[in-house]
């Protein structure tokens, strides 16, 4: 029980952390770029990240736990980190250095660490690899979402 509450804290406060260094820039500088039609509202991006970070955590949890081989798992679980570290720096890249090129550059680095995760995943626990798939969605959305912005604001 210790291994699935830390594992899904972790996420939660990383992402938790970020949001809250960067939230000003939601209701001041974010406001003022043009955005496209399908620029959902702010209000769903908690619960979204919520989500998809409880989900992160438990497919985490579900490879730490699991019976694979060490090294197997190791593997899994560096990528993992890497990925959710990639997650954080983009908060800031985006939001509080407000460099949307570079942002849109770093989401396309972070998709590709996702998915690396994902078929490391896989090898250890096929469950987790499928628990993966709703935030390489988004992720996948985010970035078209960010390369537009920054087409439309350059």
């Amino acid at each position: 029980m210790k291994k699935l509450l830390l594992s899904v804290l972790v996420p939660l406060i990383v992402g938790a952390t970020a949001g809250y260094f960067t939230s000003t820039s939601v209701k001041t500088w974010y406001t003022t770029l043009e955005k496209p039609w399908f620029n959902p509202p702010n209000w769903l991006f908690g619960p979204v990240w919520t989500s998809l970070y409880i989900m992160m955590g438990i497919a985490c949890w579900l490879v730490w736990s699991s019976n694979a081989g060490q090294e197997l798992k190791r593997k899994a679980l560096l990528l993992f980190g890497v990925q959710l570290m990639a997650n954080f720096l983009w908060s800031f890249i985006f939001f509080y250095f407000h460099q949307v090129g570079l942002a849109f550059m770093e989401i396309i680095i972070l998709w590709l660490l996702i998915l690396l995760c994902i078929f490391s995943f896989a090898r250890v626990d096929k469950r987790a690899a499928w628990l993966m798939v709703p935030y390489i969605s988004w992720v996948t959305f985010a970035a078209i979402l960010n390369g537009t912005i920054w087409m439309l604001n350059r």
